[in-house]
């Protein structure tokens, strides 16, 4: 289909045809959602609560596992829970510019088909059954827009479903909601000249990052529980010295091991020959299990607070901190240093694949392969004074828990690079008064010195201070166990979000 900037339309007109197609969208959800009130607080996230009917507000707030139960148990409709996330999905856009359009008909038809299913056959469809799932707007849907936030690119349409959609139907999700992305996808901001800037639902003076931002102020507003996001855009054929990615968000854990589950045990690399072969491997925590019968700590988490190249924020600092200090409680965890390796090397080599040209890529890739063996061998030397059979293997760290902080990209392109699996979380904890500058702080470098700069205790207040957890590649299960028995001995630091 040829775009509509070939049709003699100026980008203003596009703009406006897109943005007056969404609130058609949002018109077409039922009952009608009321206008917001006048003197918004910065932070949103608690007015859709007061906004809609109480069913509608306890279905939404609700984790995906526990609706995925009580879908499957017939205490709850797919018809219901879709219609409850989509109405605070157009309460959420409302508040933070997060969603491209709505899927009101599709969905609700999708949902009934669900339900109707579930009471012929009396068994789900599959281990997503009945559940909305939100999509970042340049994952294909076969027949819709496809514009990746280029005016010049609206009326581009896709021919088919992406893959991972096709999976995750055939799991028996439902797609209602499309989020907003990046003029070009890959940007640390989530902002188009189609619908403008997407805004954090915790602090509407902020932004929501990039470039999943949309994904991320809809979920932050739970106007979805689960959705797809995207790093590097994943869509850039022929950049495979690094990998783009796509992957779930959602307010629990359990839903990014039910999302990734579920897509997994499909075999996607027989559709895809890219694709690496990786079965779920509940086994591959078998270090961790081990150590537990052998009456070991069961887990060891590496620290690496600052990678020496910038410093992070204040906040982060002390998410860390107070992080470290809870889990240096429990005696199944055991807490140790990682130092960083040549992070600056790290940052060249990638920031420069990136944008690589003719022959130098090649010379590129070989650095990129160098780097990740030596890194390899660092990981696998930290903590090795402990005594004990192959120590070099048995007593390394399991997983790193470092900063994934704004800004400065340093903190999530090196897992890029090294190709190593990360999973964000928030802490529970926000940036508080205590989160003061520090004083007389000598910068390393220019970009050390910009991302000082941009530090404002006042301007982040109430933001919520979140983290990263690292595991070695393909060790995806690794992480996510980790981050389980984590949490479990942190308490409610990291739970809240």
């Amino acid at each position: 289909m040829s775009s509509l900037t070939n049709r003699g339309m100026s980008w203003q007109d596009i703009a406006t045809l897109m943005v007056k197609h969404r609130e058609d969208t949002f018109a077409a959800v039922q009952p009608n959602i009321p206008e917001l009130p006048k003197g918004l607080p910065l932070n949103v996230t608690g007015l859709p609560k007061k906004l809609i009917f109480a069913e509608v507000a306890e279905i939404t707030e609700s984790s995906p596992e526990f609706l995925l139960d009580q879908l499957a148990a017939e205490k709850l409709t797919s018809t219901a829970v879709t219609k409850a996330f989509l109405q605070r999905a157009v309460l959420a856009s409302k508040l933070t510019n997060c969603v491209t359009e709505l899927l009101p008909e599709r969905a609700v038809a999708r949902a009934k088909y669900c339900d109707e299913y579930l009471a012929k056959h009396r068994k789900p469809i599959g281990r997503l059954h009945g559940l909305p799932i939100s999509v970042k707007e340049h994952v294909a849907m076969k027949g819709l827009d496809l514009n990746a936030g280029f005016v010049s690119w609206v009326g581009h349409t896709a021919n088919e479903d992406a893959l991972i959609l096709k999976l995750l139907w055939k799991a028996g999700c439902v797609f209602y909601a499309r989020t907003t992305e990046p003029q070009a996808l890959m940007h640390l901001e989530t902002s188009n000249n189609i619908y403008g800037v997407t805004l954090n639902p915790y602090d509407t003076n902020l932004t929501s990052g990039g470039s999943s931002g949309g994904e991320g102020a809809l979920l932050g507003v739970r106007g979805s529980c689960l959705g797809i996001g995207t790093d590097i855009g994943a869509t850039m054929l022929g950049q495979e010295h690094i990998n783009p990615v796509i992957g779930p968000l959602s307010t629990s854990l359990d839903g990014i091991k039910i999302f990734t589950k579920a897509i997994i045990e499909q075999q996607p690399w027989l559709y895809e020959p890219s694709l690496v072969r990786m079965l779920w491997k509940d086994a591959s925590t078998e270090t961790i299990n081990r150590r537990e019968s052998a009456g070991q700590r069961k887990l060891r988490v590496g620290i690496l607070a600052d990678d020496g190249v910038v410093r992070p924020h204040p906040p982060i600092l002390r998410g860390i901190k107070t992080l470290v200090e809870r889990l240096k409680l429990d005696p199944d965890i055991q807490v140790v240093e990682f130092p960083p390796w040549k992070h600056a090397e790290a940052w060249r080599i990638i920031s420069s694949l990136y944008f690589a040209d003719g022959g130098e890529v090649w010379n590129l890739t070989v650095q990129r392969d160098a780097y990740r063996e030596a890194y390899a061998r660092h990981w696998n030397s930290v903590n090795t004074s402990i005594p004990g059979p192959d120590s070099e293997l048995e007593n390394m760290v399991d997983v790193i828990l470092t900063p994934a902080g704004p800004g400065y990209c340093g903190y999530t392109a090196q897992w890029n690079l090294l190709d190593y699996p990360c999973l964000i979380f928030p802490t529970g904890l926000q940036v508080g008064p205590e989160d003061t500058a520090e004083e007389g702080y000598q910068p390393r470098n220019d970009k050390d010195k910009y991302n000082y700069e941009l530090y404002k205790p006042e301007t982040f207040v109430g933001a919520p201070i979140s983290l990263q957890l690292v595991g070695r590649r393909y060790e995806d299960e690794k992480v996510i166990e980790a981050m389980e028995i984590m949490l479990k001995a942190a308490g409610p630091l990291a739970t809240n979000i």
